[in-house]
């Protein structure tokens, strides 16, 4: 296929589409993967695309699902949504050095956003040095978000509206299908395919990792700031239901009524009972995959270490300072002192444990000359029940899978803000595709050091099943020293980093973790 000049035209099972070839990729955007999910299609699981006839343009991206901006949107440009929104939003997007039959490895990203915000087009994928530098194919998509894909009606209609709670999961999957059907004619490989994602889309590849609808779809997965385990009990996701149909007003659950409401009378909805759980429960998103029993039999982590995803090689780790980010838009952080962060650390962990918890943060990060104040102990604590504790727990279940797993520490601190994001949440996703806002990634030879270095693990990854490459180095399997390789200015291995505060952990379980 000619670079310039020609039409630049791809086959799939639905029919012939014509993208374009923009600095050195060949690019597909707004494809359809499944049906629109609309009218008596609404919180079903997704169908497939029909096909069409001629040749259909993929030039321009495809609708993104309906969301209501984060709190804080309009100070980190990262977390608005600029994108037209539509139902009609099952889309996803190809970049590829070649349309050829070199059979790349294939790398399908699912964005992150607390399952309330994001999509497969933000601008940190478009300018992508990560195809070129790593000769992969990559895919991005769509999924459907919310109380659009993650709220369960199931149980209050009796059936009648059969949404599980895992639609957005269901719609990850159908994109998958996709991509094993098609990925061929896009240069790519059909049985080397990588899922890799961040935040809730790290999250959504821990719930693949053990969901039955899932198996075979993937044969690795590289997971950034999310395990296994945040998910939503039945009891919960019925709760929340409840709770939604009560702001619209309706005493008994009406499957038409709720079929004919205006997307955004759903997403006004959405909004009133996120800022109820925002008071009562200090989250940001009142929906998340729920364990209905069906499409997730049980909690994924728990499914992982029966046996799951044994034959997945698993690649996880999150930054440093994760919730940096979001206490950074919390206005009561800014009160913080002891008693508050006691009364914080409650409401996550036993209280019975909370002592001890902040007893052995602030003993390990007095040890490494680190600040200890409450603020400093509240963030660290939140930071690793979130994140890094699920993402340990993920990669010890794969160790002990037979397969090695590997974990890495992000420490590049972000500029923004004179330094206060610390090694944030979602800052290493600059990093990954190649394409670092100066401002929030920070810009110069050793950021592009970084990421060079990134870009050729992950590539290398997804081509091997072994991270390790010549611009890193050695990357060792976490088992059996806690192997971990932290990336920074100088990137190194490291045994067991901060073992102390992730020792305390070991004193109970957590089953599941909510959203934030």
């Amino acid at each position: 296929m000619s670079q310039a000049g020609n039409p630049v035209i791809a086959h799939t099972r639905q029919g012939q589409l014509e993208g374009s070839f923009e600095k050195g990729q060949f690019v597909f955007r707004g494809i359809p993967y499944a049906a629109p999910p609309t009218g008596r299609l609404r919180w079903r699981a997704p169908r497939p695309a029909k096909p069409w006839t001629g040749v259909r343009s993929a030039k321009a991206f495809g609708p993104v699902s309906p969301q209501n901006p984060l709190p804080g949107s309009d100070v980190m440009a990262a977390l608005s949504a600029a994108e037209p929104q539509d139902e009609d939003c099952l889309y996803l997007n190809v970049w590829t050095p070649g349309l050829d039959d070199a059979a790349r490895p294939v790398m399908v990203w699912i964005h992150g956003g607390a399952f309330i915000i994001g999509s497969g087009s933000e601008k940190m994928y478009r300018d992508n040095t990560l195809v070129t530098r790593g000769d992969v194919v990559l895919v991005t998509l769509n999924y459907r978000l919310g109380a659009f894909g993650f709220m369960n009606l199931r149980e209050i209609t009796g059936g009648r509206i059969p949404g599980t709670g895992c639609e957005g999961l269901l719609d990850q999957v159908a994109a998958l299908d996709w991509v094993r059907d098609n990925i061929a004619s896009f240069g790519g490989d059909p049985v080397n395919v990588t899922v890799f994602g961040e935040s809730a889309g790290a999250m959504s590849i821990g719930d693949l990792m053990g969901m039955p609808a899932a198996r075979g779809r993937f044969g690795k997965a590289i997971l950034e700031s999310g395990g296994a385990n945040t998910v939503g009990t039945l009891e919960d996701g019925v709760a929340a239901a409840t709770e939604f149909l009560g702001i619209l007003g309706m005493t008994r659950p009406d499957p038409d009524a709720l079929l004919g409401l205006a997307t955004e009378r759903i997403l006004d909805a959405q909004q009133q009972l996120a800022l109820l759980m925002r008071r009562r429960d200090n989250r940001l998103t009142p929906f998340q995959p729920v364990v209905d029993g069906d499409v997730l039999p049980d909690i994924p982590l728990e499914a992982i270490k029966k046996g799951s995803a044994s034959g997945i090689r698993t690649l996880a780790g999150t930054n440093r300072d994760e919730f940096k980010l979001f206490n950074f838009m919390d206005p009561a952080f800014r009160r913080m002192d002891e008693d508050l962060m006691l009364r914080r650390l409650r409401d996550l962990i036993p209280a019975g444990h909370v002592d001890g918890m902040v007893e052995a943060y602030r003993r390990g990060r007095q040890g490494r000359g680190e600040a200890a104040g409450p603020g400093d102990i509240l963030t660290a604590i939140q930071s690793d029940f979130m994140f890094r504790i699920p993402v340990l727990g993920l990669v010890e279940a794969q160790g002990r899978n037979g397969l090695p797993a590997y974990n890495y520490l992000f420490s590049w601190e972000s500029p923004a803000l004179k330094g206060a994001l610390g090694s944030c949440h979602a800052l290493e996703i600059g990093f990954v595709f190649g394409n670092c806002d100066p401002s929030f990634c920070g810009s110069g030879p050793g950021a592009d050091a970084l990421s060079r270095k990134i870009q050729d693990a992950w590539t290398s990854f997804a081509r091997t099943g072994d991270p390790s490459c010549d611009s890193l180095g050695a990357w060792e399997p976490y088992a059996p020293s806690r192997a971990t390789m932290v990336l920074d200015r100088e990137c190194r291995m490291e045994d067991a980093p901060r073992e102390e505060e992730r020792r305390a952990w070991d004193a109970f379980e957590m089953l599941l973790t909510k959203p934030i």
